[in-house]
């Protein structure tokens, strides 16, 4: 064990990496879950959520946006507890796991790149709500300037890696809660656009369940899978007696805050302002505070987007081209990236790209969760830890790249609405599902031959899932 990390573990204390490149030894699982959940909530408070709330509300009903928040908070924390669960006991996050965990290591490496232009697209959209936010207020400030200062902030605040992240979301997060409190307290004070009470709005035609309730779920879906992957980016440094409360935590708590707090503040203001767009009606509630704040939120969303952006650049090129600049040189690369996209306003165009996201990051969280439960645990299929080291694996496992493939791709037909509009809705989940029966299939017809090359000896127990 110590040789298998002893270089690795002088380069990332010298670079700063945080083992982008392979699982966080033992002794460097130091942080408390409590940390760990703190900086989970740099996406747990973004203003998206507002957004997405306000939307469903005020298109499709208070009632069926509540039952989809529920819908989501159970699915992806369920999933989010699995995951956090493999990355704490194996050191490794969902690009490393996916390594070992039915891809090999290039089938890995294209999940680790669309991962990463997951969240460079979701950084662009982010930075343009709040560029929007502050342009409102100040519009003598040009937009492209705005661009550039916010877009460029990030980067440096993400220089030092989970430590300094931690630190950010420590400190700004009692910020966030004072100008949340002041925003509910100032929009309670005004006089509502509905005269009932705001869960029982409903737009004139629209009933609860039904399609109404379907689009509330596919809107859903279009983050449900990213937030339970994020999880591993962080749940890896947590400390080994922190396990058991650890994952259960950082796995559904965040989903309960964002989809089910966030949400439904979204839902509330949506519904009692009248207006979707977070965006408006902070500025419009808060004045220059409300700027303020939609900064704060952003920013804090925004570490949290470089930094798992930058780890699934350094995964993808060390794999693919061994390419290995360090994880710093990645965080600049992610960061401009997500600038040129705002510059040229290229998110205005990326709906279809986000609905094919919402399909993949779905489908791949659940095939990690499926292969390690049932094909792992259950049929003892495969070995029982998680190996990253090219050298032990194949280039290729059948049985996590053809469930991606087959099940993304006839997922993303039926969000398309190829396959009519109950899977058009539901397009994720099928996919999900269909991924889940996939990888059992394919783990017993390939009888988990390809998911070691050559058997590791230097594996700490303790790392073991199966």
């Amino acid at each position: 064990m110590e040789a298998y990390q002893s270089q690795e573990q002088k380069e990332t204390e010298i670079t700063g990496d945080d083992y982008s490149l392979g699982r966080v030894p033992r002794d460097k699982r130091n942080m408390g879950w409590l940390s760990i959940t703190n900086i989970t909530f740099g996406i747990a408070t973004a203003i998206f959520y507002f957004q997405m709330g306000s939307v469903m509300a005020l298109q499709f009903g208070a009632v069926n946006a509540i039952i989809s928040a529920v819908y989501a908070i159970i699915v992806a924390g369920i999933l989010g507890t699995f995951i956090a669960y493999l990355s704490a006991k194996s050191g490794m996050n969902v690009n490393l796991l996916s390594r070992g965990g039915g891809f090999g290591y290039i089938g890995a490496s294209l999940t680790s790149l669309i991962y990463a232009t997951n969240f460079i697209m979701y950084c662009a959209l982010e930075g343009l709500i709040l560029v929007v936010a502050v342009h409102e207020f100040f519009p003598v400030i040009p937009k492209w300037a705005l661009i550039l200062f916010f877009g460029s902030i990030v980067i440096p605040l993400n220089w030092f890696g989970i430590k300094q992240l931690d630190k950010l979301q420590k400190w700004s997060l009692p910020l966030f809660f004072v100008f949340l409190i002041a925003a509910i307290v100032v929009a309670a004070m005004k006089p509502s656009s509905y005269d009932g009470s705001f869960w029982t709005y409903m737009p004139e035609g629209v009933q609860v369940g039904g399609t109404a309730l379907l689009l509330c779920i596919g809107m859903q879906h279009g983050i449900m899978g990213l937030t339970p992957l994020l999880a591993s980016d962080y749940a890896r440094f947590l400390k080994p007696k922190d396990t058991k409360t650890g994952i259960f935590v950082i796995g559904f708590i965040p989903q309960i805050f964002c989809f089910g707090v966030m949400g439904g503040l979204g839902i509330w203001f949506g519904v009692r302002l009248g207006e979707p767009n977070p965006g408006v009606y902070i500025v419009l509630l808060l004045g220059v505070w409300g700027a303020l704040f939609t900064m704060l939120t952003q920013i804090r969303i925004n570490v949290t987007n470089i930094y798992s952006g930058s780890l699934s650049l350094s995964n993808f090129f060390e794999n693919i081209f061994k390419f290995k600049p360090g994880r710093r040189f990645w965080v600049v690369v992610t960061g401009v990236t997500a600038i040129i996209l705002m510059l040229l306003n290229i998110v205005d165009h990326l709906e279809a790209v986000m609905t094919f996201q919402g399909v993949f990051l779905l489908t791949w969280a659940m095939i990690l969760v499926i292969d390690a439960v049932v094909v792992k645990k259950i049929l003892k299929i495969g070995p029982g830890y998680y190996e990253a080291r090219q050298d032990n694996l194949y280039k290729w496992n059948p049985v996590g790249v053809w469930s991606l493939i087959i099940a993304s791709g006839l997922g993303t037909i039926a969000a398309l609405g190829f396959m009519g509009t109950f899977l058009q809705s539901t397009a994720a989940f099928f996919a999900a599902i269909l991924a889940a029966i996939l990888t059992v299939v394919l783990a017993i017809a390939t009888k988990g031959k390809y998911y070691v090359k050559k058997e590791a000896n230097d594996i700490d127990k303790e790392d073991y899932i199966g």
